[in-house]
């Protein structure tokens, strides 16, 4: 299910993402109590940056994924829809030219075909509208034997688990986001977000739709996030399962 299912258009999900900008990495911090960085950092490791190489970061933000990305010596192209988010990237990276920050809708992204060694995308996938789309795109600019990754809010498969988690998507989420945020309403619609998007072997079906191959994935924190990782075939070679 995607952001439209929850009737929000893509202007309405950017002009969220766009008033919760200011607050949006302290709120990243306090919710996942700690573990956004755990989760960044199993991220990195999954795309594997090498130095010189060009890295798409899609939903990027306000940066701090692509700054983990481009350590590396990497070059990263940080492409979010929400002009708040990629304002606070700028002037937060300023001085940092490993990365460039790009207006892009992920559903039509403005690159050529077969540009990046490597395309991640970290909690955005479920806000697009159309995310067989996006990853039909992320697709058709990554380069022949490029590597995709993709870190979502997922489905615990435990189900005391799972029902603990909801729980707390339902009731603890709001309250600290009514305190801490500074767009508290975004974090409900965020929270439906999350319990209706797609399971782990829905997405890891997605991933192969859209052509991609090797795909795996596995669960971090429970379940509560899952991290994707496919391969998109060299010229002419399809890859075995």
């Amino acid at each position: 299910m995607s952001a439209a299912d929850l009737s929000k258009t893509p202007a309405d999900v950017a002009a969220m993402f766009d008033q919760a900008s200011r607050r949006y990495d302290l709120m990243n911090t306090l919710l996942s109590g700690g573990n956004a960085q755990l989760w960044r950092a199993a991220t990195v490791r999954a795309v594997a940056p090498k130095a010189g190489e060009r890295i798409l970061d899609l939903a990027a933000g306000t940066g701090t994924s692509s700054e983990a990305l481009a350590r590396t010596g990497a070059r990263v192209v940080a492409a979010d829809f929400s002009k708040g988010m990629l304002a606070v990237g700028r002037a937060r990276h300023a001085d940092d030219q490993r990365i460039e920050f790009v207006f892009a809708d992920a559903q039509a992204l403005p690159f050529g075909d077969d540009e990046f060694d490597a395309v991640t995308i970290s909690f955005g996938l479920r806000n697009v509208a159309e995310p067989h789309r996006a990853l039909a795109e992320m697709f058709r600019v990554a380069k022949p034997g490029a590597r995709i990754v993709i870190c979502e809010f997922s489905k615990p498969p435990v189900a005391p688990v799972r029902a603990a988690y909801f729980a707390y998507l339902d009731h603890v989420m709001p309250t600290v986001s009514r305190i801490a945020s500074s767009n508290a309403p975004a974090y409900g619609y965020l929270g439906d977000s999350i319990k209706a998007w797609a399971d782990q072997t829905t997405l890891a079906a997605w991933l192969r739709e859209a052509g991609f191959r090797q795909v795996r994935y596995r669960n971090l924190t429970g379940g509560i996030v899952a991290l994707h990782r496919g391969v998109k075939p060299s010229a002419g070679v399809w890859a075995s399962e």
